[in-house]
């Protein structure tokens, strides 16, 4: 069985030290990393270098708690949008369900009283109808076109009746 070589590890250390130099190279030759070095916050960095490194490990460190509390807005935002959303639509559509019943129910009373205020206009005038009915004579002298002759009739009746007293 052949023995295999193991990688050379100062071949990997040289490649990523020729990767990092490129990258860091790359940094400073950049045009902005040129003007915050120019100025005089780039300056009193480049003076005191654990400042650099102190600032560097902060900003580091704390982009993990601000990128939560960053989710944590937009998710505090859109859970109180999505729910305000669905809240008035829960009053919205609560709401047009009460006023659907209660239209409803003002319909029916209305369709009662209507009712009730038929029945007793029926009832009421069938009553006096009845009360206050003509006379036979009345109705046969009216039917006939005479009433002239009903009024005579009466006006001879009640002499009679004074007569015979």
């Amino acid at each position: 069985m052949a023995k295999e070589e193991p990688p050379s590890i100062s071949k990997d250390l040289q490649e990523l030290q020729r990767k990092l130099s490129l990258l860091i190279e790359s940094i400073q030759n950049n045009s902005e990393v040129v003007a915050l070095l120019k100025s005089p916050v780039g300056q009193y960095l480049d003076r005191h270098p654990f400042v650099a490194l102190t600032l560097l490990v902060f900003a580091a460190m704390s982009a993990v708690p601000v990128g939560f509390f960053l989710l944590l807005v937009v998710l505090t935002f859109l859970v109180a949008f999505v729910g305000v959303i669905l809240l008035e639509g829960l009053i919205i559509s609560v709401g047009g369900l009460s006023l659907l019943c209660v239209l409803c129910g003002l319909g029916f009373v209305s369709l009662i009283i209507s009712g009730t205020i038929i029945v007793s206009y029926m009832v009421v005038s069938s009553l006096v109808n009845y009360w206050f009915s003509p006379r036979p004579l009345v109705c046969y002298f009216m039917a006939t076109g005479k009433l002239l002759g009903l009024w005579v009739h009466q006006l001879h009746s009640r002499q009679d009746e004074g007569r015979q007293k």
